[in-house]
């Protein structure tokens, strides 16, 4: 039995390329309805920066359907991490959300970097851009420091959503506990650069993801045509969505590949002592308050560009294409995507594929995205069967090969996110395990000889 009455949850789902509002049944966990539309950012003004009033109308004219159509029971949150709120005393935004591609001058970027905490305090690397919450704080207060004194209260991103959706303003671990600078995960608490920024005063109380924080708004539910009130929990980041249904269903050791525009990796049942912040290795922080070895590389945007360059294939000609790949030793080395992954400072480039077939080019990216993932599991000693969810379990060449690299079982999730079906468990509906399609190893000619030359080939 389910432990709330709830038969239907929504989950305001915004990702850094698309915002999806789903409706699952608690059930079956099954999605019901997914209305989305791309996540644009707006160039103009004082940074590049979410357009979150086209959010926030999104999100309201989809509840509004969906409430209609499907009707629901509760609403759930889940957001893309490295982004910050801030809010005036009125409760609105004192500053645009900064969209954190947004490289900042390079002498406020040093300052930072002398001030931002030890890694062995925050397992949270130096990270390109505005990949770190507190380098985009500290950018904000130091370039715009008139607009940032009328700064009240510093909500984290999933939290802003709800914060509009009941009045209620809250953070939560597992936002601060992505790669912010602001968390110290062993000590339980924000980390030295919360006084160092002097903000500590600033910071939204903590509550936990898991928390309902009040009903819709008299004037939303109005708006939305909700007939009973509909209470909003208070939200989660959207990795540690994608992780929280493992959590609950597996034991220790496993590893999750969770798929999006960032591929990021977790080594559940791992330990801290390893992780090189040279490479891209941190700790998230999960619903439960827990720390967990993690690392990440660019993987999901890097394919976009990839098969926008290659055109549609076939996967069935894709996989049969990766025996001649490996034969012919056609290759693509990291990085599309710069400034983040396993592999910092490399320049990406194709080695032997001018003449290579459309197949054969779509075969090579997976192989390098393949290796990638093996790469970033490597780094956090992720142990036990690999668990992909999102877009990447759909992609069966990428599967076969990275079940043939790791050596062992890989296990693809289907659904449109893992990230709406955790966001859903935080309503304190039952756990699903879904269905998944199981990958075992194989043998791949010469793949181990192959992947010591593509190691090779970057030095």
């Amino acid at each position: 039995m389910n432990t709330t009455s709830y038969r239907r949850i929504a989950v305001l789902d915004i990702g850094k390329t698309n915002a999806k509002v789903v409706v699952l049944d608690s059930e079956t966990g099954a999605e019901i309805a997914v209305l989305k539309r791309p996540n644009m950012a707006i160039k103009t003004g004082p940074y590049p920066h979410y357009d979150i009033e086209a959010l926030w109308s999104f999100a309201l004219d989809a509840l509004k359907r969906l409430a209609g159509e499907t009707g629901f029971d509760a609403i759930s949150v889940t957001t893309h991490g490295a982004a910050a709120a801030l809010l005036g005393e009125d409760g609105t935004l004192a500053m645009p959300v900064i969209d954190y591609e947004h490289e900042y001058p390079a002498e406020i970027r040093d300052v930072y970097t002398a001030l931002r905490p030890a890694f062995d305090e925050t397992f949270s690397p130096r990270l390109a851009m505005g990949l770190n919450i507190g380098a985009q704080l500290h950018y904000q207060k130091t370039a715009f420091p008139e607009q940032f004194a009328g700064v009240a209260t510093i909500l984290t991103y999933a939290q802003y959503w709800t914060a509009r959706l009941t009045g209620i303003a809250a953070n939560e671990l597992t936002s601060l506990g992505c790669h912010t600078d602001l968390w110290n995960p062993k000590a339980g608490d924000y980390s030295s650069l919360v006084d160092r920024l002097g903000i500590r005063a600033l910071m939204a109380p903590i509550r936990s993801a898991f928390d309902a924080l009040g009903p819709v708004l008299p004037e939303i539910a109005t708006e939305l045509g909700l007939a009973a009130p509909v209470p909003v929990y208070c939200g989660i980041h959207d990795s540690n969505a994608s992780l929280l249904p493992h959590l609950v269903h597996r034991k220790a050791p496993f590893a999750v590949v969770s798929t999006g525009t960032w591929v990021i990796n977790f080594g559940v049942g791992g330990d801290l002592d390893h992780l090189d912040q040279k490479r891209d290795a941190l700790a998230n922080v999960d619903a439960y308050g827990r720390a967990v070895p993690s690392s990440r590389f660019m993987g999901g945007r890097e394919f976009e560009i990839l098969s926008a360059e290659i055109g549609p294939v076939d996967d069935e000609a894709a996989q049969a294409a990766i025996g001649p790949v490996i034969e012919k030793g056609m290759m693509l080395l990291p990085n599309i995507a710069a400034g983040s992954g396993p592999f910092p400072g490399k320049a990406s480039r194709w080695i032997g594929a001018q003449e290579a077939s459309r197949e054969e080019r779509y075969a090579t990216a997976c192989l390098y995205l393949a290796f990638m993932t093996d790469a970033c599991l490597g780094l956090i000693g992720a142990k036990g069967p690999i668990i992909v969810e999102g877009p990447f379990a759909l992609n069966e060449t990428y599967l076969t090969l990275l079940a043939a690299l790791a050596g062992r079982e890989v296990l693809a999730v289907p659904g449109t996110t893992g990230t709406s079906q955790g966001a859903a468990l935080l309503t304190g509906i039952r756990p699903l395990s879904g269905a998944a399609t199981h990958v075992p190893p194989t043998d791949i000619a010469g793949l181990a000889a192959y992947r010591d030359r593509w190691y090779a080939a970057m030095e």
